[in-house]
């Protein structure tokens, strides 16, 4: 809604009294004066909350529901943010708000703003849906992007406090100080005070000041430009906060109609209507007609607008006709509201990705592109690159079965017919639109060339004779419009190269023009003459020369005389005539001419600019529309102001207008050209949670059969990279966000059967999702590369078909791979390439590898070794020794396995250094190390461990860093201890959790970390581990995690007592035990008991306080159960627990829980 509160169409929104309607006499009536205080308590309310509560929800599409699990997914997300909130201020951001706080319990954001621009911007994303959009990428993971069902049938709904929002918004304004108001009701000036006041019509738009402690404000009338003061209770402030932008960015005034213009309902019409009452015109240009004379429109008619074109069907004449002389309800409505004419005029909001077709295409390929055709694969090497930040396994959801060859090539007969009967569909509608202007718009051949005319600057002024000027004025003394024509109207000048040559500066050609106007003017060429005014006027403009200009655009005008036969002519002249207006101020002239320049502006389809002063004669049809309340009017003028601004490149000042436009919108087909231009402009401005959201409403709001360009496919996977930080997408890495709008593409292509990027998409899904260990994903996407590489040629489909079998062994599925690598191999000719065998023979061995056949891998891996040596490759040699090593490791052979290794590391230290290729040295170097440790070659070991660490920092790889980290702790913890240094790569550990956002993993090294710090026993450590251990807390309690926190408690607590300070010990000890209780853990809450006891058992202070727990410890639990159990089933009662004397060693708890469990009563 550009930033209203309101849903287009509705009335708008009003605060406090004023809706009496005046008497004849044009006074304030006496009940609007009384009400002043309410009205001015409405404006200055000083006391609201300056917070606005945001709620959302998580539903179901199909089943018009919350979607529990999601919803407590989000929650959980949500809790696990309230703390570390950074991400969640960047995203408001972007929406243009300040977040205050977040309430995970309740699913709320609290948030607050500064500015009235702050609440426009985001009231605007609130109601374009982008807000929704974006909450989705804050609280769901990957897992939810990649399953495609799930994302089509889920939905954030979001909701606030509209009438809070507004008093937001009335309260910004008032301190702004000056803003803009409709007047509620007539105002005269008093008698006693004339001049001092300002007189007011109803409706009139009017621009005010506040003056602080008066109940009259400063006005300046927008329609008559008087100043004065208005009273506080005759005035409400514009709803919507975009007019209030608009009127403040593009000032002008506005024309006001003293009578109402329109009757019927608000649609847009054509074809032909009725008068219902009889008009006899008052100037040359307008049409006369009687009552019941039926006129057609030329065009069409818009409500808000005072005049359109029509044509007598009696006389056949044409001119301008008043609105509110015919009958609304004689003419065809258009069937959906829509601020586009025509095809062409929505297309042309698709010209800012055209330019970037090639570019984003090729860049879909070359993100698509494989090497598996001519580098060997190293096995295991998906757990270093693609490690998941969560170790818990997945399965996709959402997939069908792949299609074979032949059901592809159905569902592309199926896509085309669906496409042919939704062209049908529209058909009529297209021939409605097309009858209404084909009379008047001729088409535009581009295999036509305009006529091109000597200019003979050598005439002389005492030489001049008619004949020497008679191909210009025969050119240009043509009765009606012509296709040559075209370049005199447009706002490029191109008939300066185009149609008139022989010239070097501009003022040799104005003397010319200037000679053939006169003597077309001597010779009464009408024609010839007006288009000659017609050109020294465009030239005068031109050349800043505005006075000059006007004069030759009043005489064209003077010449034609009313005659509409040529309408490019006649619109071009009243527009650039209006705009010259406006520009001077000149109200007592231009206010007939400017309603008539804004009918043939907005009414007339496929019309192009003819100067780059239109766009004040747009702002004045705007202003219009906003006066007259049409939402039709202003979706119009929206467009025109979108389409002239693209034509003169001013991108920077588009954005608001298309933001209106989507919201008045409500055409699928119109969605989509604004959307897409809304996506391409939050791109320019760094906005990438917006351009996603942008792409991703598209999709869901778009009409079947609407396609996605593939350059917002480009767009949508640069800004995704933004979203991860990612400086580009040079390695693949692509964001499980983007996954929505490939998928949107490959239906897109799919349908238009461009089997090449179909291909190309089918890739990078399969990479998206082998890179989150989701191999079923791969499969699925590869299995139709593999049909459409078919299709494409052998190569394609020998790529496909190993990447197919290399999804299969990432999905431990061995024995499909081999089903696809066999053949492949013994369809291989002897000219095939020696490298692609070797990749074969390695991808088999890896595949019998999987399937337990150690001596047949171990074959193929020598046959890719022979392969890869007599091509001299080092590389592919370093991948099959390496994965020789790895196959003699697994079988035991610690030797060969060693040498192996050994060998490919010599190898990868020989290539050059890339990411790919060091990744693989990471885990070459992680399976030498392992062969080294379990030789007891420890120092050997170790140093292999830490090259594998530099290689992972040298490229900031984190996944490699967090595999090979692991493996330093347990070395260090276990194999060879070093509490400082264990700590030491714990600590990295913990930091690449934090950069992987892994809640879950944090807490567990937190709480590891807290376990070793307390291990060194200084009082320093002993304040690290405190701090490590309430961390863990934190986050164990924002996961939900109820144990873990119960034990987390419990370690703070045990810490306390070691640094003595003895005031907190009993504190978090009960705590911990609470805790446990609520858990419903026996086990645990026996555990904690005896823990707790031991805490001062085990110590050297109050010892005797380890006796209440060791002598509860039993009774207290098994009492609140036993009661449970006694409630829910029936059973003997619960066996009475003696009491054990102190001391009670610690050791004998055990021999309580076997005591306990003995005598429960047993389940039935």
């Amino acid at each position: 809604m550009g930033g209203c509160f309101c849903i287009p169409g509705e009335p708008s929104l009003s605060w406090g009294p004023g809706k009496e309607t005046p008497s004849k006499d044009p006074t304030i009536s006496s009940e609007v004066i009384a009400s002043s205080e309410d009205k001015e308590k409405c404006f200055l309310s000083q006391n609201m909350t300056p917070d606005l509560t945001l709620s959302f929800s998580v539903k179901s599409r199909s089943r018009r529901c919350v979607n529990g699990p999601l919803q407590e997914a989000a929650r959980r997300r949500l809790w696990a943010l309230e703390n570390e909130d950074q991400e969640v201020r960047a995203l408001f951001k972007d929406l243009s708000a300040r977040l205050v706080g977040i309430q995970s319990q309740k699913a709320q954001f609290l948030i607050t703003f500064k500015t009235v621009e702050e609440i426009w911007k985001f009231s605007t994303y609130l109601n374009l849906g982008y807000v929704s959009a974006c909450l989705e990428h804050l609280l769901f993971d990957h897992k939810y992007w990649l399953n495609c069902r799930l994302v089509e049938d889920t939905e954030i709904q979001v909701s606030v406090d509209e009438k809070h929002l507004e008093t937001i918004y009335l309260g910004l304004l008032i301190q702004e100080g000056h803003f803009f108001c409709r007047a509620v009701c007539s105002v005269a000036q008093p008698p006693e005070k004339e001049g001092e006041y300002l007189t007011l019509w109803k409706k009139e738009l009017i621009s005010v000041k506040i003056v602080e402690g008066g109940s009259e404000w400063e006005g300046v009338s927008l329609v008559t430009g008087q100043r004065g003061l208005v009273p506080v209770s005759a005035l409400e402030p514009l709803p919507l906060p975009f007019h209030q932008w608009f009127l403040k960015n593009y000032p002008g005034s506005c024309g006001f109609s003293r009578k109402r213009d329109w009757t019927g309902s608000y649609q847009i019409g054509r074809g032909k209507c009725k008068a219902w009452k009889e008009y006899e015109r008052e100037e040359k240009d307008e049409l006369n007609f009687h009552q019941g004379e039926s006129i057609e429109i030329i065009g069409f008619v818009i409500p808000g607008l005072q005049w359109f074109i029509g044509k007598s069907t009696r006389s056949g004449e044409v001119g301008f006709v008043p609105t509110r002389n015919i009958d609304p309800e004689s003419y065809s409505p258009m069937n959906k509201s829509s601020a586009f004419f025509s095809d062409e005029e929505r297309c042309s909001l698709w010209v800012l990705g055209r330019d970037r077709k090639a570019e984003c295409a090729s860049f879909l390929h070359t993100l698509a592109h494989t090497d598996i055709a001519s580098v060997y694969r190293l096995s295991g090497f998906e757990s270093i690159q693609n490690l998941p930040n969560d170790l818990s396994a997945s399965q996709p959801e959402g997939f069908k079965e792949a299609r074979t060859g032949r059901a592809w090539e159905e569902h592309q007969a199926v896509g085309s017919r669906q496409s042919s009967s939704s062209e049908d569909s529209s058909l009529e509608e297209e021939e409605l639109l097309s009858a209404a202007s084909d009379s008047y718009h001729l088409p535009e051949p581009d295999d036509l060339d305009d006529p091109e005319l000597l200019v003979d600057l050598n005439t002389g002024q005492e030489e001049e004779e008619a004949e020497n000027f008679a191909p210009m004025l025969a050119f240009l003394d043509h009765k009606g419009y012509a296709d040559h024509f075209r370049s005199l109207y447009d706002s490029s000048f191109s008939f300066l190269t185009s149609s008139f040559y022989s010239f070097s500066e501009e003022d040799e050609l104005v003397a010319y023009l200037e000679a053939s106007r006169k003597w077309a003017k001597r010779n009464h060429m009408t024609w010839a003459h007006a288009r000659l005014c017609f050109l020294l006027g465009r030239l005068s403009v031109r050349r800043v020369k505005l006075s000059q200009a006007r004069v030759y655009f009043e005489e064209a005008m003077y010449i034609l005389d009313g005659a509409f036969e040529d309408l490019s002519l006649v619109a071009a002249l009243y527009i650039n005539l209006a705009a010259i207006y406006l520009r001077q101020r000149l109200r007592h002239k231009g206010s007939a001419l400017l309603e008539k320049a804004g009918a043939l502006l907005a009414c007339l389809p496929d019309r192009e600019s003819s100067t780059k002063n239109e766009l004040d004669v747009v702002a004045y049809v705007l202003r219009q529309g906003i006066v007259a309340g049409s939402c039709v009017l202003e979706a119009r003028a929206c467009f025109l102001a979108i389409r002239l601004l693209l034509d003169l490149g001013r991108h920077e000042e588009i954005l608001p207008f298309a933001e209106r436009l989507h919201l008045l919108s409500g055409h699928p087909p119109d969605l989509d050209a604004v959307a897409t231009i809304l996506s391409f402009l939050y791109d320019k401005k760094y906005l990438p949670h917006l351009a996603v959201a942008s792409v991703q409403q598209r999709g869901t709001q778009s009409a079947q059969g609407m396609s996605l360009p593939i350059w917002q496919v480009y767009l949508v996977l640069q800004n995704t990279a933004k979203l991860l930080g990612v400086p580009s997408l040079s390695w693949g890495e692509v964001s499980a966000l983007a996954c929505p709008a490939l998928r949107q593409a490959l239906v897109a292509c799919e349908e238009q059967a461009s089997r090449s990027t179909q291909r190309a998409l089918c890739l990078i899904l399969s990479k998206v999702h082998l890179q989150h260990r989701s191999p079923d994903g791969a499969i699925h996407y590869l299995s139709q590369a593999l049909v459409l590489g078919q299709l494409l040629g052998e190569q394609e489909a020998f790529e496909s078909s190993l990447c197919l079998a290399w999804a299969y062994l990432v999905a431990s599925q061995a024995k499909k791979a081999l089903d696809i690598l066999e053949p492949l191999l013994y369809s291989q000719k002897e000219t095939e390439s020696i490298t692609q065998k070797g990749v074969v023979h390695n991808l088999l061995g890896l595949a019998l590898q999987g399937e337990g056949r150690v001596n047949r891998a171990a074959k193929n891996y020598l046959r890719a070794l022979n392969r890869a040596q007599e091509m001299g490759n080092v590389r592919n040699q370093a991948v099959t020794l390496a994965n020789l090593g790895h196959l003699t490791l697994k079988s035991w052979a610690r030797q060969p396995a060693k040498d192996y290794l050994l060998r490919a590391v010599r190898l990868y230290s020989e290539l050059q250094t890339s990411v790919e290729t060091d990744m693989e040295s990471v885990q070459v170097l992680l399976w030498l190390a392992q062969v080294l440790v379990s030789g007891r070659q420890l120092a050997s070991g170790r140093l292999c461990y830490e090259m594998a660490l530099l290689l992972g920092l040298r490229h900031r790889h984190l996944k490699s860093q967090l595999q090979v980290t692991k493996s330093l702790c347990h070395f260090y913890s276990s194999v060879s201890p070093n509490p400082e240094a264990c700590i030491t790569y714990h600590e990295h550990w913990l930091a690449l959790a934090q950069q992987l956002r892994d809640r879950e993993m944090e807490g567990r090294l937190l709480e590891s970390l807290g376990q070793l710090y307390r291990n060194l026993n200084t009082a320093r450590s002993l304040r690290r581990s405190l701090t490590c251990i309430k961390e863990s807390l934190r986050i164990f309690i924002d996961l939900g995690v109820k144990d873990k926190a119960a034990e987390a408690w419990l370690g703070a607590g045990r810490l306390h007592y070691l640094m003595q300070e003895d005031d907190l010990v009993e504190l978090y000890l009960q705590a911990a035990i609470q805790k446990a209780l609520k858990s419903e853990e026996p086990s645990l809450a026996l555990k904690l008991y005896e823990e707790a006891g031991d805490v001062f058992f085990n110590g050297t202070r109050h010892r005797h306080r380890a006796v209440e727990y060791y002598r509860v410890s039993p009774a207290r639990p098994a009492r609140r159960w036993h009661k449970r159990a006694r409630a829910t089933r029936p059973g003997p009662p619960f066996p009475s627990l003696p009491v054990i004397p102190f001391p009670f060693v610690p050791h004998s708890v055990p021999m309580w829980s076997s005591f306990l469990q003995s005598t429960s009563p047993q389940r039935s």
